[in-house]
């Protein structure tokens, strides 16, 4: 009698300690995308092509929205294994691909340094810079 009143209470403290509560976890079902770059960008499109997917520019031979030159293009293949053209730059969304790939290489704060480095070297990147600077404001 005195085991089988010990296995019931244990049977009992068992199923008690066993009990686990509901699940009162928070989960996020629609979670905004981050997306830091993005008023960059939207500053570069409208510096460098006035937000025009068809913009070329024959001097430089520059193509789409964020004005693709051939070196840029050709590295971003070499380094993604694509086979891009600049014909295909005046798909605003391949556009977008190359042009967020080469600001990944940069801290999400540090928007000069993408503007700069999207626009080569040289003294016309202080110029350049202030261009991006003003639409960022305009934002």
């Amino acid at each position: 009698m005195k085991r089988l009143l010990i296995l019931l209470c244990f049977g009992i403290i068992c199923s008690i300690a066993g009990y686990a509560p509901d699940n009162n976890t928070l989960t996020i079902t629609n979670a905004p995308i981050i997306s830091p770059f993005k008023p960059l960008w939207e500053a570069s499109r409208m510096v460098e092509s006035s937000g025009d997917n068809n913009a070329l520019n024959q001097l430089e031979l520059a193509f789409g929205v964020v004005q693709i030159r051939m070196i840029r293009i050709r590295d971003y293949n070499q380094r993604t294994g694509k086979s891009y053209t600049l014909k295909d730059c005046y798909n605003e969304q391949i556009s977008k691909e190359v042009w967020f790939y080469y600001a990944s290489k940069f801290h999400p704060s540090d928007y000069e340094s993408v503007a700069k480095s999207w626009n080569g070297r040289g003294k016309s990147n202080r110029v350049y810079w202030d261009k991006i600077k003003k639409q960022l404001e305009m934002q």
